[in-house]
């Protein structure tokens, strides 16, 4: 006997804001020694630099230039002495990582006033380094007060808390450049650095004349070949990210194709609606009654039958999939589409379907599950998210939908990375596998960013092994691609959202967490399978081992620290016989135009035991956020590949392979988790960020304790559900009858 998850309600979080941390101060790299010599190369470098600027400057007021940090830094490692002092974060207009992945590069807009400060403070600092310090300092020279503080800084007109924020800064700094954008030949979709400017009129100044029509957001414009050909040549400065306009955004290939005999299916009742953007659909198969179509392509377009494969058959596999394929049969039934037909089988262009998609979105609120298996044959750019799937990060950060993407596949054995959208991170991106659970011939490879993990899961797609079997105009037809392992996970979400009402954080969390299971895979292997295989059946989902409990949480960040301290695990001689994981999903604002820094919040979970201090502990020694800075500092690189830091996916996942040794209890007896909240930018980007939390419990000795946490949750004032799928269908259906009033 299996045992239901549950989800817990009624407790809400607390939320409480950040201490202010005592003492503050410029930080010094510990692994540098800054000397007079490297002060006077950086001056001598913005003097260049400001010298490369003059005369440039007509159509825009400022100048852009590039920081070249000796490590990935960390918000508080980024210059506050130069540039803008204190404001000089949002100065920030870019960046990236250099070519080994371990460095920052990023690039600021500023005044040409603020490059004389940067000069005259680079000055002054050298000749107090000369002066007193021997031309070099290093951290504990730094950090000794008693040092620092017996010297007269007036003497050389700068005060001792500038002086150390530039040294300190600098020891963070390898050098300053302009960066310039390769030629671009290509009609292209490019994303101009911010200078404050009106986009139209800058292009204007460089004699490049475009219509609003032309521009997707306020920064990012599509240019035919010969304008984007003049920008990279009069202004390659302007540049900050440039990719060809996909016209070869193509859906995946048929493999084997044969007809059959119409088959018979029901008229559609209340079943839920999801969205599909794609190709075109046939009107005339089977289960068009359960297909409310919206053809969005120029109908001075010539049509032609190889445009209605593809979408029809995605359809297909949406309304009638498991009856298409026993094999995948999913308890899921049956689900009705919304379907939009943008492109033809042929190229299209990728900047026209990005607008057709947020219009599409708009018109359609009532939608919370879209399918989008369409994908580039060009692979993703290691430091920027392509325009695509920046546009749709953003809907779903704005409205209360989930996009599914099929992450792409190989148009030849050249390319190895997924393509766009597959490198949205808000979206659920899936590759494929065959029926034997190994990564498809045809699959690519993630990651995003030189950090996040895409593909997020994998599904069955097709093979030589056995084909998904879908719908075309001609009839049945066996294929493959990750086209056809997307719309399966849309059918899931759907269930989990429309019909048992979950939110759309827990619905991706409770997938994500069913295919990982208790495994933390390698980045190798997430870079093919994402964080696992999803599970064919929604009881694979919906339900645990009986030596498990599985629970769910959700609510809301609106200040640093979101807890809650009263989850009442089941103890056993005063000790707590559980191995324990977690799966936590959120949808951050995110910016473009901050490069590989992309995603403007970072919420961290700790899940465990509460000690007689009344801290949780902590897994994995995560560092991050805990008082004393001092005592527990974290290199940002460290935070990143150890815990996950920025990513929208947090896993916390113990070892159940080990020793089972029930945990030690304390004075408190329940358990507590805390989501804390940090932002790049604006602090207000983190509020009101719903989060959803899967935890579970695994029981050391195999014993169900399951009704004993359900009566324990009771008695502290949870209300408890248990989603049991026959009793969740019938309450969704009930609610969606039409019911017929008697006169």
């Amino acid at each position: 006997m299996a045992n239901n998850v549950l989800e817990l309600k009624g407790k809400a979080f607390t939320q409480a804001s950040k201490k202010q941390n005592k003492g503050g101060g410029a930080k010094m790299n510990g692994k540098v020694t800054v000397s007079s010599e490297h002060l006077v190369f950086l001056k001598n470098r913005l003097q260049i630099i400001s010298e490369y600027w003059t005369g440039k400057t007509d159509a825009f007021n400022g100048i852009l230039i590039s920081v070249y940090y000796n490590k990935i830094a960390a918000k508080s490692n980024r210059i506050a002495g130069l540039f803008k002092k204190e404001n000089s974060n949002f100065a920030v207009v870019g960046s990236k990582f250099n070519d080994n992945k371990d460095k920052h590069i990023i690039t600021y807009y500023l005044d040409f006033q603020d490059i004389r400060e940067s000069i005259q403070g680079l000055e002054k600092s050298i000749s107090v380094l000369n002066a007193y310090f021997d031309g070099q300092i290093n951290h504990y020279k730094f950090e000794n007060k008693l040092i620092m503080e017996r010297f007269s800084y007036d003497k050389f007109n700068i005060s001792k808390s500038l002086f150390m924020q530039i040294i300190a800064d600098v020891s963070y700094i390898e050098d300053f450049n302009v960066e310039e954008a390769p030629e671009q030949i290509r009609q292209s979709i490019i994303t101009l650095y911010d200078t404050k400017t009106d986009t139209i009129q800058l292009l204007k100044k460089y004699g490049i004349n475009i219509l609003s029509s032309r521009i997707l957001d306020k920064l990012t414009v599509y240019l035919d070949s010969n304008q984007a050909k003049l920008l990279s040549y009069k202004a390659p400065y302007l540049i900050s990210m440039a990719v060809e306009d996909l016209a070869c955004l193509s859906p995946e290939d048929h493999i084997l194709q044969y007809q059959q005999n119409q088959l018979y299916i029901p008229i559609p009742k209340a079943e839920p609606t999801i969205g599909v953007i794609d190709t075109l659909f046939d009107s005339n198969v089977y289960f068009h009654e359960w297909v409310d179509y919206h053809e969005m392509v120029d109908v001075n377009i010539p049509k032609e039958l190889n445009d209605y494969k593809h979408g029809t058959a995605i359809s297909s596999i949406i309304v009638d999939g498991p009856n298409l394929n026993p094999w995948l049969e999913d308890g899921c039934g049956r689900f009705k589409v919304r379907h939009f037909g943008v492109a033809t089988g042929a190229q299209f262009s990728s900047f026209t379907i990005i607008k057709q998609i947020k219009e599409i979105i708009a018109a359609n609120r009532d939608i919370k599950v879209w399918n989008l298996s369409l994908g580039s044959n060009q692979e993703i750019n290691d430091n920027f998210i392509s325009a695509e799937a920046a546009v749709l990060d953003q809907i779903q950060f704005d409205n209360d939908v989930i996009f599914v993407i099929a992450g792409t596949n190989k148009p030849n054995d050249k390319v190895e990375k997924i393509g766009s959208p597959a490198d949205s991170i808000n979206s659920m991106v899936v590759n494929s596998v065959t029926k034997y659970g190994k990564p498809a011939k045809y699959g690519r490879k993630g990651i995003v960013l030189s950090f996040f993990s895409k593909p997020d899961i994998s599904y069955y797609g097709g093979s030589e092994e056995q084909y998904i079997c879908v719908y075309e105009p001609s009839g049945k037809t066996n294929v493959a691609g990750t086209s056809f392992a997307a719309p399966w996970v849309a059918r899931k979400l759907s269930f989990l959202i429309d019909i048992l009402g979950l939110n759309k954080e827990l619905a991706k969390a409770l997938i994500i967490d069913a295919a990982g299971k208790w495994e933390e895979p390698s980045t190798e292997k997430m870079a093919l399978y994402g964080h696992g295989i999803m599970p064919i059946h929604i009881n694979n989902i919906l339900m645990t081992e009986e030596d498990e409990i599985k629970f769910l949480v959700s609510d809301i960040s609106e200040k640093w620290n979101t807890y809650n301290y009263e989850f009442p695990i089941p103890l056993i001689k005063d000790k707590y016989p559980f191995f324990a994981r977690a799966t936590m999903c959120y949808f951050p604002k995110c910016n473009k135009n901050q490069g590989v820094d992309y995603t403007n919040t970072e919420l961290n979970i700790k899940f465990g035991r509460i000690t007689d201090k009344n801290k949780i502990i902590v897994n994995r020694n995560d560092k991050q956020n805990l008082e004393n800075i001092e005592k527990n500092y974290l290199y940002e690189s460290e935070a990143r590949n150890i815990y996950r830091k920025w990513d929208n996916i947090k896993r916390i996942i113990e070892n159940i392979d080990k020793k089972p040794m029930p945990k030690k209890s304390y004075k408190i007896k329940n358990w507590g988790m805390e989501i804390k909240t940090n932002n790049r930018l604006d602090s207000k980007d983190g509020e009101g960020i719903r989060f959803g939390v899967v935890v579970t419990l695994k029981e050391m000795n195999n014993v169900n304790r399951i009704e004993e946490y359900i009566r324990n949750c009771q008695l502290n004032g949870w209300l408890v559900t248990q989603l049991d799928i026959d009793k969740q269908i019938d309450i969704y259906q009930s609610s969606n009858e039409n019911l017929d009033l008697l006169d």
